[in-house]
């Protein structure tokens, strides 16, 4: 009993030292002195409706059964990504020890924590201000908010819903540059806005850089000033196979503004509500996109804007950024209904 309270006082204090922002977070050492089988993360995950991430625990490849924290996404937003993995996505939600939204209220704006994936870390962030009590504030993991906090909890395992899903973590997710946002305390309106936007566009263009898409990334840097006083964003991108297979993607960079639906975010569930004829707005002015063709985003109904078909949604979203796959830049059209 000794050893077991002085293990408890030797994590207290490692905690407090690691939990600085912008630095790795180790798990709760004292609650991994228990193991628990490894069926009970599949069947409570299936219980809570989860289906798919508990069919993936088999795959998953978890390093150890050790108490664990899962933030679980919604099967309608792990249908957007088709080329996603599901075992690995529930190896990037998920960490070893136990952090209850208690627990990550504590933690340093920006604290980074280690996935079972190997390299990986998540952030996590919150809403709370300088002025306002930090319990107040909605928990973010990546940019997606925590909308179900604690819905499982005994002790040995924890889940947390997720609004939406974090895409594929970068290699570079726990040494993210620290001039970016998470690495200090966040600032009191107006100004946690702006820097909060400039984290998400770098975090945003490493992602990119890593999953074929650096000429977009390349892109996103040359407008960098523009897009940074943006609220929100959509982008529409192109790979860099496509930009480079004669197929006129070599001007998308300079047409990138005419890719962008400015101070809006549109993840893949948005865009399969809008009705066939919407316009949206772009970032060269008077100049707009058109959902020419409405659909669910199979093969069967794609999603065509200005004719073009979407071919990867939420490629990154977080909660001011949504970019998603197309097969060819955008043309000018003049869309009438017939």
């Amino acid at each position: 009993m000794a050893t077991t309270n002085l293990l408890a006082f030797v994590l207290l204090i490692s905690i407090s030292l690691n939990t600085s922002a912008g630095a790795p977070v180790s798990p709760p050492l004292h609650l991994t002195l228990r193991a628990y089988p490894k069926s009970l993360l599949a069947t409570v995950l299936s219980t809570l409706g989860y289906e798919e991430l508990a069919a993936a625990t088999a795959d998953a490849n978890f390093s150890s059964v050790t108490p664990t924290t899962v933030f679980a996404p919604t099967y309608s937003s792990l249908i957007t990504c088709p080329s996603c993995s599901i075992p690995l996505i529930l190896q990037e939600h998920s960490l070893r020890g136990l952090y209850s939204l208690h627990f990550l209220r504590e933690l340093a704006f920006g604290t980074k924590i280690g996935t079972f994936a190997p390299n990986r870390c998540l952030t996590v962030t919150s809403s709370a201000t300088s002025l306002e009590p930090s319990s107040v504030g909605k928990i973010f993991i990546n940019g997606v908010e925590i909308t179900k906090p604690d819905l499982f909890n005994n002790g040995l395992l924890i889940i947390h819903g997720l609004q939406g899903f974090i895409s594929h973590l970068s290699p570079f997710s726990c040494s993210i540059e620290r001039m970016t946002s998470l690495s200090f305390p966040q600032q009191p309106p107006p100004a946690s806005a702006f820097f909060m936007m400039r984290q998400m566009l770098k975090d945003s263009m490493t992602r990119l850089r890593v999953s074929g898409y650096s000429i977009v990334a390349l892109g996103m840097r040359v407008t960098y000033p523009d897009l940074s006083v943006l609220e929100s964003l959509t982008l529409f991108a192109i790979d860099d196979v496509s930009i480079f297979s004669g197929g006129g993607g070599h001007s998308y960079v300079s047409k990138l503004r005419f890719h962008v639906v400015p101070n809006r975010i549109l993840t893949a569930a948005d865009l399969f509500a809008l009705p066939k004829g919407t316009a949206l707005p772009t970032m060269e002015s008077g100049q707009n996109l058109v959902v020419t063709n409405s659909g669910s985003g199979s093969p069967l109904a794609p999603l065509r804007i200005n004719y073009v078909k979407m071919k990867q949604f939420d490629l990154v979203h977080n909660s001011r950024i949504a970019i998603h796959g197309m097969s060819t830049p955008f043309r000018h059209v003049y869309y009438k209904e017939m």
